[in-house]
């Protein structure tokens, strides 16, 4: 139930946030104060227009010093601004060298490359993300990535060089979505790593209808572990079940659980077969 939550969120977020705008990568940021938190960097594709000058058009890649080629004002440096402080700069060179008295200059991103984020590991789409704002969360990157995959952990790692100096910082999604705490939807920064893990399994041989490996749920007991298991064939019994645990010092031991027992990454469970 929890990654069939997890997806729905992703996807509501997705929709969300995406705006009915071009997905990805082409995509604008939605609002005036989104616009204004983006940083332009190397790599951007910005469009420029100036109102009732065609000639003036441009579309142009920022490039690795952070600068541009406009028309009758030459370089312009744009690596660092805003949107809006960039349309400032560029309409100011324009005054200050009489091309124009009133210039209206438009800045839009067209493509967002300077800041990215990859996304590792059991989602649906991996790769590398662009952070269309200095505000997008890690729960809006993951909705990017179309959400964890049902082989993924609830867990999320992310490496990230805050203060500094490089971090490992794990976040349990759900208490993120069912706990409330957003302080643990963290603000992503340019090279953060997100990883999902694979999911913690368990397997199940013996007399049940679907042996196999299966996903540990949250809080999972024995008798639900066997129930996932499709139950007890005819002929099984769900007293004197077995479960061989491997521990942190890669020691194993044979366990007879009660019912109501935890499962724990790893089991593997036999279920007998009743003697009556």
């Amino acid at each position: 139930m929890f990654k069939l939550l997890v997806k729905l969120i992703s996807v509501a977020s997705l929709l969300f946030w995406l705006g009915g705008v071009q997905a990805q990568s082409t995509a604008a940021p939605a609002s005036a104060a989104a616009r204004d938190d983006y940083l332009v960097g190397a790599g951007d594709v910005v469009r420029i227009t100036v109102f009732q000058n065609r000639d003036l058009d441009v579309e142009a890649r920022v490039s690795e010093n952070g600068v541009i080629s406009f028309p009758l004002v030459g370089v312009v440096k744009i690596g660092g601004l805003s949107p809006t402080a960039a349309e400032q700069l560029i309409a100011k060179r324009l005054r200050d060298g009489n091309f124009l008295q009133n210039p209206q200059v438009t800045l839009n991103i067209t493509q967002f490359r300077s800041q990215q984020v990859a996304v590792l590991g059991n989602v649906t789409r991996a790769g590398r993300y662009p952070l269309e704002t200095t505000g997008m969360r890690l729960s809006e990157v993951l909705a990017l990535a179309g959400g964890v995959a049902p082989t993924g952990a609830d867990e999320v790692i992310v490496v990230t060089g805050r203060e500094g100096r490089m971090q490992r910082i794990e976040v349990d999604l759900v208490d993120l979505f069912t706990g409330g705490d957003l302080t643990k939807d963290l603000v992503m920064r340019a090279g953060d790593v997100i990883f999902v893990n694979r999911a913690p399994n368990y397997y199940i041989y013996g007399q049940v209808q679907r042996p196999g490996m299966y996903v540990v749920d949250r809080g999972m007991t024995v008798a639900q572990a066997i129930a996932k298991g499709g139950g007890l064939t005819l002929r099984g019994t769900d007293k004197g079940v077995r479960i061989q645990r491997r521990y942190a010092n890669k020691s194993v031991q044979v366990i007879e659980p009660k019912l109501e027992d935890p499962i724990r990454p790893d089991d593997l469970v036999f279920v007998r077969e009743s003697i009556f």
